[in-house]
């Protein structure tokens, strides 16, 4: 596993919809501070983090600052994608009441002991931050990109503060009860997760972070990659005999092997094979119960709101991010 999202719990005390942010009069003040108190402050009572601040930081990792035009950039594009995709379907009370109250920029990477990557890092359902900031390309936005590094973590995080809120049904927890991983979900091999049952390795830890895994990789994916994922949620086992006549059985994940992949894996007569095709079975019925809870508890059109999301996905190469409009 080259990267991990790092989680904490989100609180469950209502928000104060009462700004708790000063008005940013102070001698260093820039543009970009102005164009933040008229676009996050005063709309959505969320303040933008963006100047290097130690305390904000992880302390036990090596951390650079955001660069000033790759914080304007992903500013821009986290109002575009996230805030306004959210108000388009609900309304600004909305996200307003509900949303983080602080986005933390980060530079650089966050690297962990174990050579890990850090993609983001959110504390209580108030504060999110975001890490490697100055790799975005404002000249030319990489949707898969900003999803992987930033958008999946914002939407994950915003699934938590809604059934923390409001929770879903316990029966969600019984769809994969066998599978989950704990802390090894970090061994899992490609494509392993899906036949388990989980849309991403990191949603088979544990039951919250797997129904949250839902709705963001839902959401930041077209119908295309959701039925791929479906697809590849196959688990093929091969029973059969070493060349020197010891039993053997191995599992593959995804796509069936081929004869030199089975002559790879040591096997050199197979005796059985099983297919097992219930990772797809559990991905649907989890999917179904995120979709009717979304609804019956918040009035959220899953769907609709991944069409909003996909169609300025689909826009984000247009945008401009480097001047503050």
């Amino acid at each position: 596993m080259g990267a991990m999202l790092t989680m904490a719990s989100c609180s469950e005390d209502s928000l104060d919809e009462k700004s708790i942010f000063p008005d940013p009069t102070t001698s260093n003040s820039t543009a970009f501070d102005k164009w933040l108190e008229v676009n996050y402050q005063q709309p959505y009572n969320i303040q933008l983090k963006y100047r290097f601040e130690f305390k904000e930081s992880d302390e036990t990792k090596n951390l650079a600052p955001a660069r000033y035009d790759k914080s304007v950039a992903l500013a821009k594009l986290t109002k575009y994608l996230w805030l306004e995709s959210y108000e388009e379907l609900k309304g600004r009370d909305f996200i307003r009441q509900y949303c983080p109250k602080i986005l933390h920029f980060i530079g650089s990477y966050g690297y962990n002991s174990g050579g890990s990557v850090t993609l983001g890092v959110a504390e209580g359902g108030m504060k999110i931050s975001l890490y490697n900031v100055n790799n975005i390309d404002y000249n030319n936005p990489d949707i898969e990109f900003l999803n992987y590094w930033f958008f999946k973590t914002m939407h994950h995080e915003f699934a938590h503060i809604l059934h923390q809120t409001k929770p879903y049904p316990t029966d969600f927890n019984e769809v994969s009860a066998a599978n989950y991983q704990s802390e090894s979900w970090v061994n899992l091999e490609e494509n392993q997760w899906l036949a388990l049952g989980f849309i991403t390795d990191y949603a088979s830890r544990e039951t919250q972070e797997d129904f949250v895994e839902i709705i963001a990789n839902y959401i930041t994916h077209d119908q295309e990659w959701w039925d791929e994922q479906l697809d590849l949620a196959v688990k093929y086992t091969y029973k059969g005999k070493t060349s020197a006549g010891a039993d053997i059985e191995k599992s593959f994940y995804g796509t069936e092997p081929t004869a030199a992949e089975i002559k790879a894996a040591s096997i050199a007569k197979v005796e059985s094979t099983d297919i097992d095709r219930s990772g797809r079975g559990y991905l649907e019925t989890k999917l179904d119960i995120v979709r009717d809870w979304l609804k019956a508890s918040w009035d959220i059109d899953l769907d609709a709101l991944r069409d909003i999301v996909q169609r300025r996905s689909a826009n984000v190469k247009m945008l401009d991010l480097q001047t503050l409009n």
